[in-house]
């Protein structure tokens, strides 16, 4: 009959080690975790683009959540971007002009652009836009965003 392996030294020092670099990588990966945010609306600053168009946005490690009002009237020029882009309609209703094609978005709808698309849009009315991009616009965040904030 053969006799049970008993555990060696060398192999409870393999079990520490593996379980030391597990410990080191969980907590890198919490180094590298953003922080929980709770952000209510009326705490973050409303800019104005123009008389049409005001905005607030919040922004995450990979994702960015923008609230947008425009006036009846507003126009967003064409333009596009690298992001991919999800328009969802609170209030109100937004006129697209995108792939050759003329959209209206109204409350409680939702529009996916895909990147680099070129877009354009109108507010058929007063409304409330919520806008999640990925990644973040780099071009809000920096404020270069000159398309916007030409007088309308």
């Amino acid at each position: 009959m053969a006799k049970p392996k008993s555990k060696s030294k060398s192999g409870a020092r393999t079990k520490e080690k593996a379980h030391a670099r597990a410990k080191r990588a969980v907590k890198k990966h919490a180094a590298l975790t953003p922080p929980l945010q709770y952000i209510p609306w009326h705490t973050v600053p409303l800019e104005d683009l123009n008389p049409l168009l005001q905005r607030q946005f919040v922004v995450g490690q990979e994702i960015m959540l923008a609230r947008v009002l425009l006036k009846k009237g507003c126009i967003v020029p064409e333009h596009s971007h690298h992001n991919e882009q999800f328009t969802y309609i609170l209030d109100g209703a937004l006129k697209f002009w995108i792939d050759g094609k003329e959209i209206v978005v109204k409350a409680g709808e939702t529009l996916c652009i895909p990147s680099n698309m070129p877009h354009k849009a109108e507010a058929l009315e007063d409304t409330i836009d919520l806008d999640v991009f990925s990644p973040p616009r780099a071009d809000w965040i920096n404020k270069t965003d000159q398309y916007l904030r030409e007088k309308k």
